[in-house]
């Protein structure tokens, strides 16, 4: 294995990297940080969860001139959540040397990203359509960029963002470094090769074969309004001692955690929009046990160590095979078992051929619960409980009580009676949660037929155009400074 110290990084991000605990390259960052660092051009294909942002990300900063204000390093993303994921991982790579990286993307409110702007990051992260926005708005300069880099390339394609990314490449300086990385090579992607880089270096990864053998993993058909109750039933049952619920959306992961609660659950929810101090605050108590139940979104989940998680239920279908094999790697580890449950609705089925040929494991199917079953599940986890209590042998305070209540009942009656008061009636309340737009489809990526081609990852009916749309999907009826309505391509990314 490479060490990092071998590659000719600056001494002040090699602080960093210490600090953030890495000491070896992995392949794709061994072979493209040297290259970068030579200011080359390069293409990268390697998979996700290869460590490409520390492959781009340390060239950038040490390439960054802080007596230059300006911005020098632009990274373009296909979603917002990974462009938080990369602007938190920059941030922590440039912490030895002070970089301010910034992160713009749809959903967050463009006048709070314009005074950040004023603010002079060194390296912005965003995602295509928000990133024209402020280019259109003159609100976005990068006249002085030095690197640009193309994060998942061939997913921004398959996203239909294949203008927008020539038209930002085109509003950057020519002499600059462009580093482009891909899961896949499609034309559309070498045409920009050779259109916007210079003679680049290519480096190709083979993708590791990911497997999860120590998880049981199921999957349950149940329809959208049905979800909850199946949750709720599937944790009385299994009575997790630390379980993980994985919802897509920040939105989703607080009514969610708000609704396990009100049902009596042990629950908090995690997301990207929580301060540091919230989310260090609600990981600390799920790892000392006093919550039961994290709810979380993939972005928020991301580098979590924690251990003794038994459960993982994918409350929503995550992105892509590769995030849902984080997601459930979050249990069965240090050798002990785990089980994860997806929830799918029909429409979703070919979901799960995808994640089985990565996975190189079938997964189940589970019938949803019955409220009967969910009753007999507490009933059964009480009684163990009760077991473990007889053999502890800690009873003698509590035999005068027993006595008595034995003097005026038979001891099939008490005992039913003290499990009706340890035991939970389950709540029927029928519980409202916002229902989630489905996934895209996976389109050929071969096709050159762009008529219908989507231009929003959540939405199926693509670009809504000439409207700027907020989180939940409402025209905000924003206007720019022309005074007309927003053209944005991805606004609410």
């Amino acid at each position: 294995m490479t060490k990092f110290q071998d590659l000719g990084i600056s001494p002040e991000t090699m602080k960093s990297l210490k600090r953030m605990g890495f000491e070896e390259a992995t392949p794709i960052q061994a072979e493209t940080i040297p290259l970068s660092l030579q200011n080359k051009d390069l293409i990268g294909q390697a998979q996700t969860g290869t460590g490409k942002t520390a492959a781009f990300g340390i060239p950038m900063i040490d390439h960054i001139d802080y007596n230059d204000s300006f911005i020098q390093g632009l990274v373009i993303a296909p979603t917002r959540e990974l462009a938080i994921q990369v602007s938190e991982e920059l941030y922590k790579l440039g912490f030895g040397k002070r970089t301010r990286v910034l992160s713009i993307y749809g959903g967050q409110d463009i006048n709070r990203q314009i005074r950040a702007l004023k603010n002079r990051p060194h390296i912005i992260v965003g995602t295509p359509g928000r990133i024209l926005d402020h280019i259109n708005r003159k609100t976005l300069k990068l006249d002085h960029v030095k690197k640009v880099i193309l994060d998942e390339a061939d997913e921004m394609l398959n996203m239909g963002f294949i203008d927008d990314i020539e038209k930002i490449l085109s509003s950057v300086p020519e002499e600059k470094h462009t580093l482009l990385f891909s899961a896949t090579m499609p034309p559309a992607i070498q045409r920009i090769a050779e259109r916007f880089m210079k003679e680049p270096q290519i480096v190709r990864v083979k993708a590791k074969e990911m497997t999860v053998p120590l998880i049981e993993q199921y999957y349950i058909e149940v329809q959208e309004k049905n979800k909850f109750d199946v949750l709720t039933r599937l944790l009385d049952i299994q009575s997790p001692e630390l379980a993980i619920v994985f919802g897509r959306t920040k939105r989703r992961v607080d009514e969610l955690s708000e609704a396990l609660s009100l049902r009596g659950y042990n629950a908090e929810g995690i997301h990207g929009d929580l301060s540091q101090a919230k989310r260090m605050s609600v990981l600390r108590k799920f790892k000392e046990g006093s919550i039961d139940v994290l709810v979380a979104t993939d972005v928020a989940a991301r580098g979590l160590d924690i251990s003794g998680v038994t459960h993982v239920y994918n409350f929503d279908i995550p992105q892509d095979p590769e995030s849902y094999v984080h997601r459930i790697g979050r249990t069965g580890r240090a050798g002990k078992e785990g089980m994860a449950m997806t929830f799918i609705n029909p429409r979703e089925k070919s979901y799960l051929r995808i994640v089985e040929k990565t996975t190189k494991k079938k997964m189940e199917r589970m019938a949803a619960p019955t409220l009967d079953q969910a009753l007999e599940g507490q009933q059964k986890a009480v009684a163990e409980k009760v077991e473990q209590i007889i053999e502890d042998n800690h009873l003698q305070y509590y035999q005068q009580s027993a006595q008595q209540l034995l003097e005026h009942h038979d001891a099939t009656t008490v005992v039913q009676a003290l499990l009706k008061l340890m035991i939970k009636e389950p709540d029927t309340t029928p519980v409202k949660l916002t229902e989630e737009k489905p996934l895209p489809a996976k389109r050929d990526r071969r096709s050159t037929d762009r008529s219908n081609r989507p231009r929003g990852g959540y939405s199926p009916k693509g670009r809504q155009s000439n409207s700027y749309r907020s989180r939940d999907g409402k025209p905000s009826g924003k206007r720019n400074y022309q005074g007309n309505k927003k053209t944005n391509a991805n606004s609410y990314r």
